[in-house]
């Protein structure tokens, strides 16, 4: 069906972000300089959650095709574990907050630019990479959604996983806030305490209705009863 195998897809896309992520990481920026580094901000977090997810997608299809004909019983608990920690990744961060950095980035892009991304930062981060880190996540999860089925946890489970990844990154921003009284982004300096609650609450909000959207994608992809 598919014009490449997903293997070959898994591993380019994996070379892929190891790249953008080699040479974002060679950039000399101030703001790598400062508090919290690299990893004050979601971009570069979701870079992280993609090239891991894809790693383990290519470390389960080597063991698939490794245990292919082999009657070890231990191989196959091992393969199944891998499959259920990349479902598990896929459902719960490689989609929803990758959807939602690549959403929120170019809503507020277009928008004003200088609130998200400074025209400053063109002198550091050229067009193909700045695309690389908020446009290509969306087609790649996209692709790997409708290559690969994966096997989404319980509703419950799941919205409680990515409350609790979105509740800890807002934490987080707030404590480099009061670490060093500059927000990670500059949208924040220009909301009142009450309206950063408000915003802060949507923002959870809309990743778990990127969450639920995946979940519903997946099964319309996937319909075993079509």
């Amino acid at each position: 069906m598919a014009l490449v195998p997903c293997q070959v897809l898994h591993a380019a896309i994996l070379l892929s972000y190891c790249s953008i992520l080699c040479n974002y990481k060679a950039i000399d920026m101030p703001a790598h300089q400062t508090y919290g580094g690299s990893w004050k901000f979601l971009t570069f977090i979701d870079l992280v959650i993609q090239a891991v997810f894809f790693g383990i997608c290519v470390l389960t299809d080597l063991s698939s095709l490794l245990t292919k004909g082999n009657d070890s019983q231990e191989q196959e608990r091992q393969l199944k574990k891998l499959i259920s920690l990349r479902d598990w990744m896929m459902a719960v961060l490689a989609f929803p907050v990758g959807v939602f950095v690549v959403t929120m980035f170019w809503s507020i892009y277009i928008y004003d630019r200088e609130l998200v991304y400074p025209k400053l930062l063109d002198n550091f981060i050229p067009a193909w990479l700045n695309h690389g880190m908020h446009t290509t996540v969306l087609p790649f999860v996209l692709i790997e959604m409708r290559t690969t089925h994966h096997q989404y946890p319980s509703r419950s489970c799941g919205l409680a996983a990515v409350c609790t990844f979105s509740v800890g990154y807002i934490l987080w921003v707030c404590w480099i806030h009061h670490v060093t009284g500059v927000w990670v982004y500059p949208l924040l300096e220009h909301l009142s305490a009450g309206v950063k609650i408000i915003f802060f609450a949507a923002v959870t909000v809309i990743i778990n209705i990127f969450y639920l959207v995946g979940e519903v994608l997946n099964n319309y992809i996937w319909d075993t009863q079509k």
